[in-house]
């Protein structure tokens, strides 16, 4: 195999002992490639890209970079220390050395992610504005940003569309289509990938290697789950040879005589068909089906809402408005990236704004798409038991099974998780909580493809209140939705 412009060489790593990210693993990328990087949630996908960026070195072997490649990652959320900075001072850091003049940089690139205010007025003190302060989606193009303002050889983009509305995935489609250089995607958006990408890395969880596979996402899917069926089909094969082998060598061991010489030789078939069985893939499971629990004697009129604020041109405006969630009922709240809906949710969860009232006794379950409504210093088990009115032990490791949280992880901190895990035992935690309103901002960024519909499933069946902001209509349309409130409609 010919030296790509990166290439991994028997490459080995583990976070910690016992778990193994890579192992002895080889493959190459070569220069202008776009390709995608797929696996289970909490596979290494995210590791991966650290290896690749020099963020680890590896234990055994040695990853090749071509001299003079510069590489920049596009990372999934803005680390909480960097939520304090300036967008300037964001930019800044983006940078080994100091870049004087860098404000012309930062506006070019923020017209390239559609975030550049249209008002020149305002361009100098929107770079003062601090990070935290944008909505999930802006700083989505915030972190891409990040990583094209370097005008690196190599772009390495992590969940890039998490957070996007519709324009700003169609935006960063057209850009990736005609962008020259390498990119590597992690992604479970197939039609965004299927635009632009022509090859799939993807990541074994159960081997800990790296496959490489040609064509579009559907493609690899689709191959992987005939592989998996071939896999299976050869082990029963085997395992019925090797019963009929274990009964033979029973019955002529009992003869006695030159027959047990024929019972060591079908024990020696079953030992030869026990090597021969493949280890069929694991990581493509998909969580269980499940069920929210509601809140048993709650009202009728959950939540009313008389006012909320948006956001326009930066500005902040309150807007009147009558609306009434009542138990049972599921309402979509939409409109662009920076309007203010995940500042509604936020609000609405806490129970403290003006023109919002939720009914007294109301158990809240709030996913939020940061995660920061979790303790990063809780365990996953602390984390699931303290939201439990009955904290049975069985009850909290049964759930949690059902989410793909298993032993090895139960005790791990919240903040050593992937961001998919998170989100996992995010719906892990609304499960034990059983509440009477749901307010759930984006939840399915981070989340495997394969868990998407069941989670659909479970939310279309929830007989409690809900408010859903997603912008991803595949999803919402598998979940039924009684009213829309869009908070970009503007009064007559």
């Amino acid at each position: 195999m010919p030296r790509g412009l990166i290439s991994f060489d028997t490459v080995s790593f583990e976070h910690s002992v016992h778990k193994p990210i890579l192992v002895e693993t080889s493959f190459s990328i070569r220069r202008g490639a776009k390709l995608t990087l797929m696996g289970q949630n909490g596979a290494g996908k995210s590791t991966l890209f650290g290896l690749i960026g020099g963020l680890y070195k590896p234990d055994e072997g040695k990853v090749n970079v071509m001299p003079h490649t510069s590489i920049a990652i596009s990372r999934q959320v803005i680390p909480r220390d960097e939520l304090l900075l300036s967008v300037r001072e964001f930019f800044e850091a983006c940078f080994p050395e100091k870049v004087y003049n860098i404000d012309p940089k930062i506006d070019e690139i923020l017209e390239v992610v559609n975030l550049l205010p249209k008002n020149p007025k305002v361009r100098d003190s929107f770079k003062d504005r601090i990070v935290g302060s944008f909505s999930g989606g802006q700083q989505a193009r915030l972190l891409l940003a990040s990583a094209l303002i370097q005008n690196p050889d190599v772009l390495l983009l992590d969940e890039p569309t998490n957070n996007l509305d519709s324009a700003g995935i169609e935006h960063l489609t057209e850009f990736l289509k005609t962008y020259t250089k390498t990119v590597i995607v992690i992604s479970h958006d197939a039609d965004f990938l299927n635009a632009f990408t022509h090859g799939v890395l993807y990541l074994n969880e159960q081997m800990h290697t790296i496959e490489r596979y040609e064509g579009d996402y559907h493609d690899v899917v689709e191959e992987i789950a005939a592989r998996v069926l071939k896999e299976k089909r050869k082990n029963a094969q085997l395992e019925k040879e090797i019963q009929a082998n274990k009964d033979k060598a029973n019955f002529f061991a009992h003869k006695g005589g030159g027959m047990r010489l024929v019972a060591k030789r079908m024990r020696e078939k079953v030992e030869e068909h026990e090597e021969n069985k493949v280890e069929v893939r694991k990581e493509d499971r998909a969580i269980r089906r499940f069920t929210i629990p509601v809140q048993q004697d709650i009202p009728s009129e959950i939540l009313r809402l008389t006012s909320y604020t948006v956001i326009r041109d930066h500005t902040p405006k309150e807007v009147k408005c009558d609306v009434v969630l009542k138990r049972g009922q599921h309402f979509q709240i939409v409109g662009p990236n920076g309007i203010g809906k995940t500042t509604l949710l936020e609000s609405l969860a806490k129970g403290h704004a003006k023109g919002e009232m939720v009914a007294q006794g109301v158990k809240i379950g709030y996913y939020r798409q940061d995660f920061s409504n979790l303790d990063f210093d809780q365990t996953v088990y602390d984390c699931l038991m303290s939201v439990m009115e009955e904290k049975f032990q069985e009850d909290m490791r049964a759930t949690a099974a059902g989410f793909l949280i298993t032993s090895d992880i139960i005790n791990t901190k919240i903040g050593l998780l992937s961001e998919g895990q998170k989100g996992l035992v995010a719906f892990a935690r609304l499960v034990l909580l059983k509440p009477g309103l749901i307010i759930l901002d984006e939840p399915t960024n981070h989340i495997n493809f394969r868990h998407i519909p069941v989670i659909a499933k479970a939310l279309d069946s929830y007989e409690g209140a809900m408010l859903l902001v997603s912008h991803v209509p595949e999803f919402v349309a598998q979940i039924r939705i009684d009213d829309t409130i869009d908070l970009d409609k503007k009064k007559k």
